[in-house]
């Protein structure tokens, strides 16, 4: 093979980019699209406010005329001032399995990020916590997410023959939901309740721009506090927090989201879940137009037998004494009530034990496992 490497800019060229992931798992029954114009919009400067901070290259190997893999190279400065490290990340990674083609990729990010001065390359992971990070090692034969990374089984392979190890390991499990909510789950969310001023607020509201008004911008600043000491967590601006907020609030049901606060109305515990767009996405192959949307609006508002949580935070002074007894309290009942028998969690480190616990309210199993690759340059 005689591969090339071309870096792409502007938002044609990144088109193709975004398409040839879609491309690449043609025919895969658990690969899970992600929507091309979310992507594009994430390689944009104009559109993605982490740019404020980042700077990012986009690789493209092509065999001859054919497109045969993509990587992107990011630097989060932010990140890198706040832990004292000259560290690049790669991301949006894909090929096809052919060592000529990873090692064309590889070369280009890591020579990029040297040019740079950065001293190493982690990843899969991208410009914030919230974009997709993590690469399957265990799991491949399960249906992935729209918040998670799907990618073939030889991807790890080529990862260790490029010497780079493992730096963080993340598992995620699948849960059935309940019949009923147990009276241990019942009575635990009460006595804490009761003990610490705890009160749930979802209630008090109509529809969730309402809550989000209120208590949005407070959301976002929880996770911030509860998230800061996570591997690889950069703190969302103010302007990342309200482009979050534009992004994901209109989507989220209010029966499917929990916000805790304390007597002084201060957030202190946060649950969001939605309906699994898995399958959805699959079926609009990435696109919202001409018809991609039916697809996801049915995937929204339609009967749906899972769930994805996608995220659960509690403030630091309240982790570890059941407040989140209070979040799956709101959130259990409305699992119920609309069907969902199964609900997926999204990544969570192998060492976060505390967050592991928070499934006893579930029977579960663990079913896929994901890493970050780390090479020192």
């Amino acid at each position: 093979m005689n591969i090339t490497i071309r870096q792409l800019t502007g938002r044609n060229a990144l088109r193709k980019y975004v398409q040839f992931a879609i491309d690449l798992y043609k025919g895969n029954p658990y690969y899970v699209p992600a929507l091309v114009m979310d992507e594009l919009d994430t390689f944009s400067p104009k559109k993605n406010p982490a740019f404020e901070h980042c700077e990012a290259v986009h690789y493209m190997a092509y065999d001859g005329k054919r497109p045969v893999g993509r990587i992107t190279g990011i630097i989060n400065h932010k990140l890198n001032e706040l832990s004292g490290k000259k560290e690049a990340r790669f991301g949006f990674v894909d090929f096809i399995d052919d060592a000529a083609v990873s090692d064309a990729l590889f070369d280009a990010v890591e020579a990029w990020a040297s040019e740079r001065g950065m001293t190493s390359l982690t990843g899969p992971l991208g410009f914030t916590d919230m974009d997709p990070e993590g690469m399957l090692v265990e799991g491949f034969d399960r249906l992935g997410t729209m918040a998670t990374i799907y990618n073939y089984p030889y991807y790890p392979a080529h990862m260790a023959r490029r010497g780079y190890v493992q730096d963080c390991e993340w598992v995620e499990y699948f849960c059935t939901v309940p019949a009923e909510m147990s009276a241990k789950h019942a009575r635990v969310a009460e006595i804490v309740r009761r003990k610490f001023g705890l009160r749930s607020v979802v209630k008090d509201f109509k529809n969730i721009n309402d809550l989000a008004r209120k208590y949005g911008r407070q959301l976002f600043e929880l996770i911030n506090l509860a998230y800061k000491d996570l591997y690889g967590y950069c703190p969302l601006t103010a302007r990342q927090i309200d482009h979050y907020l534009k992004m994901y609030i209109p989507i989220v049901r209010l029966s499917q989201i929990s916000v805790i606060v304390n007597d002084k109305d201060e957030v202190v515990g946060v649950g969001i879940a939605m309906p699994s767009m898995s399958r959805a996405l699959q079926q609009s192959g990435g696109r919202m137009f001409p018809f991609g949307f039916r697809h996801l609006l049915r995937g929204l508002k339609g009967r749906n037998d899972v769930a994805d949580l996608l995220l659960v935070a509690i403030h630091p002074d309240y982790q570890g004494l059941g407040a989140n007894a209070l979040l799956f309290d709101d959130i259990l009942p409305g699992f119920i009530q609309e069907g969902f028998k199964y609900v997926e969690t999204n990544p969570e480190l192998v060492a976060n034990e505390r967050v592991q616990q928070q499934w006893q309210y579930f029977e579960h199993h663990q079913h896929k496992r994901r890493v970050a690759f780390v090479k020192e340059l």
